[in-house]
């Protein structure tokens, strides 16, 4: 299936469907600014408030592929094998928590980095929180150009794929690629200022080649979600 295929099948045949799943209050999508480059086709990302609904609909932790029961939900599932490599999607189920929002929660149309993070070998998850929360994000979230700076840490660490999800927004991509570099690469090489001092500290606390990450344009579909902190 080819790029332009899978995005036309995504959001006019699936996105009808998903956005109704049972409990799903956020639906929102990131499509890459470089798909030839990009590691992935897409982001989908659902949001729920509370997270028995979320593994009804979409199963838990510790297997990329799930058998929901709910009627919509299980609408979708049928039709992820119509355009998704299942086994190969990875996935993260976890709990937003945002750190900087300069856009008070209207990301729709803002270029965003999203990194999907490994931690360092011989760090403990616990370790890689701390490290991460108090050491880096004072740093990460001043980096110039970023209007909102969210985590999402994993609600099951032991069965996760990734200990934790760091997304910077920005309006500019020019200033993303600044900061950030492009696709392409799971490494990247800062001119300066905080975003220099924050690749710096990168080397302290994740294994960066085994970290993806995705450049995109988030688009939202579905919003009735009050608290921006959520599942």
């Amino acid at each position: 299936m080819s790029h332009e295929a899978f995005v036309e099948h995504w959001q006019h045949t699936h996105t009808p469907i998903a956005k109704d799943i049972e409990g799903v209050v956020r639906y929102q999508q990131v499509l890459p600014t470089e798909p030839e480059h990009a590691e992935f086709d897409g982001l989908a990302e659902l949001y729920f408030e509370t997270l028995d609904e979320l593994h009804e609909a979409l199963g838990s932790e510790g297997s990329r592929d799930y058998d929901p029961t709910k009627e919509i939900a299980a609408k979708a599932r049928k039709d992820v094998d119509n355009f998704l490599d299942v086994e190969r999607r990875p996935r993260l189920i976890g709990r937003e928590r945002v750190v900087k929002d300069e856009v008070d929660g209207d990301t729709d149309g803002l270029y965003k980095h999203s990194a999907f993070l490994v931690r360092k070998e011989g760090m403990t998850h616990e370790e890689f929180l701390d490290h991460w929360q108090h050491t880096h994000t004072p740093i990460a979230k001043e980096i110039d150009g970023v209007v909102r700076y969210c985590q999402v840490v994993p609600t099951d660490p032991e069965n996760a794929e990734f200990d934790g999800v760091a997304e910077l927004y920005f309006d500019d991509i020019d200033k993303l690629y600044d900061a950030l570099g492009s696709e392409g690469s799971r490494d990247y090489e800062a001119t300066g200022g905080k975003a220099a001092e924050a690749r710096e500290d990168v080397d302290n606390f994740l294994a960066i080649e085994a970290r993806p990450r995705f450049i995109g344009r988030e688009q939202l579909v579905k919003n009735t979600l009050v608290n921006h902190d959520g599942y």
